[in-house]
């Protein structure tokens, strides 16, 4: 069964299905709060001035919305990290599936075991098309002392599971999803290589219904990895998050949004995506000219025809919906 961000009666019905498969606890609809004055992302950078961009165009970005947001961004290619609210703790929705996949991953590699048919067609349909009763049975497979285990040793220390079998109240934190993405995108003795791939594939090919979020304003060419979550519940609104790597062609960067307090799902995605298009943006501007511009002397450019020089000056940002139009809620039934 499927809603749209409108919840209708119908709707509710879906989500309070879910409560069969340890999504969710109770849903109820309440307005959200009031924004509250916009809180400035912390950023650093090896790349002169693009900290001090991004910390003020993601601050823009957010300026004016209701949402709660954490923000984490890491760039190996320019040193770059940025910070908000990096450490306060959000339900995880469906997130955590990532989480649970490298669990499985990281159990079978220290077992000596591959996946079996049951486990890669769970797992695919997890991730690709974000399943909840695949979720549940690995969940329950796993149990909390597995995933506890891997949470430790992934360093992901503010990380909770989510108790009575309820994995999309996992209490995770920006921080540590990016720290998962850190593993997932790079050698590291805690996930193997073929863990990596494997999960990052699976990644790479979530339904176009869900390649919302941290994707939007990605530039061309790049591989955009993702994973998103969103969940109604009596506080708080709508969560709704998203976790995304984008690497090849030069590029190699993680960046997690976790939203809440939103009064509609697609008050969420908005809010992420308008994030996401600034970093996209900040993070790909096309290197300075100095030598060209400094070769054009002031009697050229005032010569030139603008259709000339603009080039120069502008870059192309391929344009992405402010929100999906279909689909996004999906519970299987029982």
């Amino acid at each position: 069964m499927t809603t749209t961000p409108r919840i209708s009666r119908r709707a509710r019905g879906a989500l309070c299905a879910a409560l069969a498969v340890g999504v969710l606890a109770p849903v109820a609809v309440t307005a959200a709060p009031a924004a509250a004055a916009t809180p400035t992302a912390s950023c650093t950078s090896a790349r002169a001035g693009l900290a001090a961009k991004l910390s003020k165009d993601i601050t823009a970005a957010l300026k004016g919305r209701t949402s709660t947001t954490a923000v984490a961004l890491y760039d190996r290619t320019t040193k770059t990290t940025c910070t908000l609210r990096a450490t306060s703790k959000y339900d995880s929705a469906s997130v955590v599936k990532a989480t649970v996949l490298a669990t499985l991953l990281w159990d079978n590699a220290k077992r000596g075991r591959h996946l079996t048919q049951r486990e890669a067609d769970l797992s695919t349909a997890m991730i690709t098309k974000s399943d909840n009763n695949a979720t549940t049975a690995l969940w329950k497979q796993l149990g909390v002392t597995k995933v506890n285990a891997f949470l430790k040793a992934a360093g992901m220390t503010h990380t909770v599971p989510g108790s009575g079998g309820y994995w999309g109240l996992t209490q995770i934190t920006a921080q540590d999803q990016q720290r998962l993405l850190i593993l997932l995108t790079a050698k590291n003795s805690v996930l193997t290589d073929s863990a990596r791939s494997y999960e990052l594939g699976l990644m790479r090919k979530v339904v176009a219904g869900q390649r919302w979020g941290t994707p939007a304003g990605a530039p061309a060419g790049v591989t955009v990895q993702v994973k998103n979550g969103w969940l109604q519940r009596a506080t708080h609104g709508w969560r709704v998050h998203s976790i995304g790597a984008f690497t090849g062609k030069g590029h190699d960067y993680v960046l997690t949004v976790l939203t809440q307090d939103n009064k509609t799902m697609t008050d969420g995605v908005n809010t992420i995506q308008a994030v996401a298009k600034v970093v996209h943006k900040d993070l790909n501007l096309p290197p300075a000219k100095p030598r060209i511009m400094h070769d054009l002397s002031a009697r050229t450019l005032h010569r030139a025809d603008t259709s000339t020089v603009a080039p120069l000056l502008q870059e192309a940002i391929p344009p992405v919906p402010e929100a999906p139009a279909g689909r996004m809620l999906t519970v299987s039934p029982r």
